[in-house]
């Protein structure tokens, strides 16, 4: 795909950097996400840090006319939840995290679930396995592989734990813009798609669900549920494509490549 922008080494640093303070803001929610607080609190909070503590911008913030600087979609929610003074996290719950962060041009987008107090064996169950589903995809990344190759890890391991892949919404190209070329689909055939090369960065962020993989948009036009309300959970992080393998730009603190 021609309009596939490949970064050079110097934008990936760059790209880097923007996503070790993403990483950072995220270890910052570690600490104050709870059960009481409003999804409406955490966007707050978050706006607070980005700006005022790591003089960067939040990305998503006036695009496409979203007021908001990330996403918090809760339970049935598969992506684009909406903040709100209304929406009160409370225990059992499971929500998704989903920020934007630009420094120096570049732009980083991951997001984390949280498990709010004690939740169900079957929710924690959902969660750890849409993570495991994002690293599947992370790990066939490589020079020569393909985004086929990507979405088939993915979906593979979804079904072997009897889950579906939401497949309305996908990953996608970033760099200087949010979304650029291509578009990362988290279900495929090995072999197909576009080949990958060293210096692409996209985001690989499956949505993964309890039950029907179908969606439905709520009349707010931005909010998307699971079809038959059944649990939905997403892991997300920005990764490069190197000359031996990739680089998980978002990485957070606790985790480890593999």
């Amino acid at each position: 795909m021609s309009n596939v922008i490949i970064k050079t080494p110097d934008e990936v640093a760059l790209m880097r950097t923007a996503g070790q303070l993403l990483a950072s803001v995220f270890a910052a929610l570690d600490n104050v996400i709870s059960e009481g607080m409003t999804t409406l609190d955490i966007d707050s909070f978050v706006e607070d840090y980005i700006v005022n503590k790591l003089s960067a911008r939040p990305a998503s913030k006036g695009q496409y006319g979203y007021q908001y600087v990330l996403n918090a979609s809760v339970n049935d929610v598969v992506c684009h939840g909406v903040p709100a003074a209304t929406a009160k996290l409370k225990a059992g719950d499971i929500v998704n995290i989903d920020i934007t962060l630009e420094k120096n041009g570049y732009i980083a987008d991951s997001s984390k679930m949280y498990e709010i107090g004690q939740v169900s064996p079957l929710a924690r169950q959902l969660v750890a396995t849409s993570y495991q589903c994002m690293w599947a995809g992370i790990r066939t990344v490589k020079p020569g592989a393909t985004l086929g190759d990507v979405g088939y890890a993915i979906s593979r391991l979804a079904r072997q734990h009897g889950y579906s892949v939401v497949r309305d919404y996908c990953g996608h190209g970033i760099g200087r813009e949010m979304h650029e070329a291509p578009e990362v689909l988290h279900y495929g055939s090995k072999g197909e798609g576009l080949v990958l090369k060293e210096g692409m960065v996209f985001t690989i962020e499956p949505m993964i669900n309890q039950g029907t993989h179908k969606t439905k948009l709520k009349k707010d036009g931005w909010t998307v549920i699971t079809r038959d309300k059944k649990l939905s959970s997403q892991w997300e992080h920005t990764v490069a494509v190197t000359k031996e393998g990739y680089d998980v730009l978002t990485l957070r603190e606790e985790e480890c490549q593999k």
